[in-house]
């Protein structure tokens, strides 16, 4: 009898183990807990998880922004995965702006695996304040929040379109930018985020908004990249609205495997679907945002692409 207790604790133990050798642990290093980026994270996480039938555990950690999640890349073993804008990697690489003094050779292995969703610029106002394009803001006050990419995006524009004097800045916080505009306190906000923004959701239910569109001349003049947020996406919006972005890719290292890399980017995109089902956000990801990247694939990754049959621009392969 003890020699079957044995056995049957023997045979647990072995299958245990082999799990746990089977699976394959992941690093994702994304934003501030409490934010879309880091909602996406997980969900992304659980995607990945479902989708290779739990042999690829994704455990996501908070960060504190793209360059730290960069900064990292240059000490983490393994399989390390984090999210930044695409302009980022190269100025790590080069030892350039916030990199200066910084870098480091391991940058230079860093690969690309997919797009995630772009941050959105969105100039949202009131629809009695007659806001049809950036001139119109003159006299009106407009909130813009500090610190975010959003603001600074958003004080930028208004100096570049030159109504940057003639625009009075609301001294609120963001996160009462709804409330602010519902009460007549300010005439609009600016916010950046995936879309369709949950705070710009919030205001499409809550008052007539209108959410600015920028002209193809107004987006060069930004050096951002040009997004269509579609018709329909909000509240009372029938017409779509042409605007800039922040493109988002997710990276890792050439320390991750091919295999993990190409399971973790076909475990993505067969998920993308569903994953737009629960969280809108993520439909407006595509295969074409690929071209945003400035950096090679990860070959695991590319052996993905040419499998679906996916167009890869040379330069990342």
């Amino acid at each position: 009898m003890k020699l079957l207790k044995g056995l049957a604790l023997g045979a647990a133990v072995l299958a245990l183990t082999v799990t746990a050798q089977a699976q394959t642990r992941v690093t994702y290093k994304s934003a501030k807990t409490g934010t879309s980026y880091y909602q996406m994270a997980v969900q992304a996480a659980e995607a990945i998880k479902a989708a290779s039938g739990g042999e690829i555990i994704v455990t996501v950690e908070e960060s504190q922004g793209s360059v730290q999640n960069v900064m990292e890349a240059s000490v983490r073993p393994g399989n390390y995965m984090f999210t930044t804008p695409p302009a980022l990697v190269p100025l790590a690489q080069a030892g350039k702006a916030m990199f200066e003094g910084r870098a480091n050779p391991r940058f230079d292995e860093i690969r690309a695996l997919f797009p995630i969703p772009s941050l959105t610029m969105h100039f949202v106002t009131r629809a009695d304040a007659n806001v049809a394009g950036f001139e119109d803001l003159k006299g009106k006050k407009i909130l813009i929040g500090k610190g975010s990419f959003g603001a600074r995006e958003g004080a930028k524009y208004l100096e570049l379109f030159g109504v940057k004097d003639g625009v009075e800045l609301a001294n609120v916080e963001l996160s009462n930018a709804v409330s602010a505009l519902k009460n007549g306190q300010i005439d609009g906000f600016v916010t950046a985020g995936s879309y369709p923004a949950p705070n710009v959701i919030e205001a499409a239910a809550s008052v007539d908004v209108e959410v600015l569109s920028l002209s193809e001349d107004e987006i060069a003049q930004t050096k951002r990249t040009k997004i269509v947020i579609p018709a329909g996406t909000y509240t009372g919006q029938d017409a779509d609205i042409t605007t800039t972005s922040l493109p988002v890719i997710a990276y890792t290292t050439t320390q991750m495997d091919d295999d993990t890399a190409y399971a973790v980017t076909k475990a993505f995109w067969e998920e993308k679907a569903k994953l737009a089902e629960s969280a809108a956000w993520w439909a407006g990801v595509d295969a074409a945002m690929l071209a945003h990247n400035q950096t090679k694939l990860h070959p695991g990754a590319l052996r993905y692409y040419d499998e679906a049959g996916i167009a890869v621009p040379d330069s990342l392969r």
